[in-house]
């Protein structure tokens, strides 16, 4: 495997140049600029607000100084609330080649969108001198979410991702789970695989967190998709969802934008603090999967039974589908087809090495479905987090 060596010494499995909107008025001057290129190369992302928050600046900063991201162009209207110095400065800092375009001062959208890219032209020529490495298990972090969930998830593509999980953790890799309101009910389960009873209490404390939180909104993870797809029950949902984590020690519990510090098995809390305020947090798979980036996943596991056709911007999606039927009908949007164990032609542990495999593949340059079909979807919006101090990561 080869990854991107970066100089913080992390390395990255894609050199993507970001082009980024610091605010909705300069979505489509930065959607030109980037629809002259080659989608695998450059990528949009952005943060739609006017005014600011410490949450998606500090997403912004993480994602910006990912291992996969080779440079970022920031394009600013000019007026709005983001500090688009501060987030330059940082960029720059990680050494980074980087730009400031601001519409208002650059001469409008045309001037902009032709500005831009001719600083993309010339940085995708310098971005052939990075140096490449060899990348081992424990340069890793992979990221894991599941969605369109149906009666197939958790008895295939969900703990087949935990197979794999468990393997990589034991190579170390540092593996990375969430969507704590859809965990709700397996907190015994959790924090007895905690080494630390910090973590075990800070695992108790998320999910009570998520549980109160969706009490507030009036509703759960359980969709009525999910029902049409065979889930019976919130708690059935929710040992599908745990069964992702494999069997490996919960060694920590992370905000968004924190990474772990070593290889093993982290729960991302996505709850923000406090009451409700700008609406239920990540309502959209792709809101989650940002965070995971943020934290430093490279690759994403993407478990669907449903079928799901979404990928993201900046770290490939593997799609794992959990049932037959759903691969034989989306199967240009799939990578691995877990329903095989339904049918009776793999087993959990094949299928987990298949998905070990597929990471491998990646980490040589082969693109995953979504990455192919330009799929590059990507939300940020407002949330509000506390410090979550020394307790998040087990001692032992």
């Amino acid at each position: 495997m080869i990854g991107y060596l970066r100089p913080d010494g992390r390395k990255g499995v894609r050199d993507t140049i970001l082009v980024v909107y610091l605010v909705e008025c300069a979505h489509f001057v930065a959607r030109e600029i980037a629809s002259a290129f080659a989608p695998q190369k450059v990528q949009v992302i952005g943060f739609p607000g006017c005014y600011p928050n410490d949450y998606a600046f500090a997403m912004m900063r993480a994602l910006c100084t990912h291992p996969n991201v080779g440079a970022v162009a920031l394009v600013s209207l000019g007026c709005e609330g983001f500090d688009r110095g501060e987030l330059g400065s940082a960029i720059a800092a990680s050494g980074r080649p980087t730009t400031t375009l601001t519409i208002q001062e650059t001469g409008g959208t045309r001037r902009t969108i032709e500005t831009g890219r001719r600083w993309i032209a010339a940085t995708l020529e310098s971005l052939q001198a990075t140096p490449r490495v060899p990348l081992a298990w424990a340069d890793l972090i992979i990221g894991t979410i599941c969605g369109g969930s149906d009666g197939t998830s958790g008895i295939t593509a969900n703990p087949a991702i935990g197979r794999c999980f468990d393997t990589l953790v034991r190579d170390g890799t540092a593996c990375i789970f969430t969507e704590a309101g859809e965990l709700v009910g397996c907190e015994d389960f959790m924090a007895s695989r905690s080494p630390d009873p910090a973590v075990a209490d800070e695992v108790y404390r998320c999910l009570s967190k998520a549980a109160t939180y969706d009490h507030a909104m009036g509703h759960g993870s359980f969709a009525p998709g999910n029902a049409e797809g065979g889930l019976t029950t919130q708690e059935e949902k929710s040992m599908g969802a745990y069964a992702k984590s494999g069997d490996s020690a919960i060694m920590g519990v992370l905000r968004p934008c924190e990474r772990p510090a070593r290889g093993g098995l982290f729960l991302v809390d996505d709850i923000p603090e406090g009451a409700p305020v700008f609406g239920y947090p990540n309502v959209n798979d792709n809101a989650k999967l940002a965070e995971l980036i943020a934290c430093g996943a490279q690759i994403l596991l993407f478990s669907t039974g449903r079928g799901s056709v979404v990928g993201s911007a900046i770290a490939p999606v593997v799609k794992i589908c959990a049932n037959p039927d759903t691969f034989e009908r989306l199967g240009d949007d799939m990578d691995i087809n877990a329903g095989a164990i339904l049918s009776g032609t793999a087993t959990l542990d094949q299928v987990g090495a298949q998905i070990r495999d597929a990471i491998a593949d990646i980490c040589r340059g082969a693109e995953t479905k979504s990455e192919a079909l330009g799929h590059q979807e990507f939300i940020l919006s407002y949330k509000t987090y506390g410090a979550l101090g020394p307790s998040c990561l087990a001692r032992t």
